[in-house]
């Protein structure tokens, strides 16, 4: 069964569920740049997703794929900050991690199975 709707795949809804956590998780953080650059960065992946899917054409999909991964690794990078700078702990910080790791293998195995 072909995929018709973006809202069908897994990585987009997980990519939505993993933005959810980022906004819950920084919504009381008073550094109002870092807030807002985590969370637009989080959104980006699904967001990416969702426009790729509609460019309809394997080549354009795989390449807002791409952007994605690059949203999610910014998402990351950003995490492993909050740590250091005692926004977030140790434990919250691993969890969100593991899960931008997911979207990451999820994104890569989505460009592979369209090449």
């Amino acid at each position: 069964m072909a995929i018709k709707r973006f809202e069908d795949l897994l990585v987009w809804q997980k990519a939505q569920d993993f933005s959810v956590a980022i906004y819950k998780s920084f919504s009381g953080l008073k550094d109002y740049s870092f807030k807002d650059q985590i969370s637009r960065a989080s959104v980006s992946i699904s967001n990416n997703i969702a426009e790729g899917f509609d460019r309809k054409t394997n080549p354009d999909f795989i390449r807002f794929l791409y952007f994605a991964i690059s949203s999610n690794s910014e998402v990351r990078s950003m995490l492993y900050l909050s740590e250091r700078l005692e926004y977030q702990n140790a434990e919250k910080v691993k969890q969100l991690v593991e899960n931008s790791n997911e979207i990451s293998r999820m994104l890569y195995g989505l460009i592979k199975s369209m090449k």
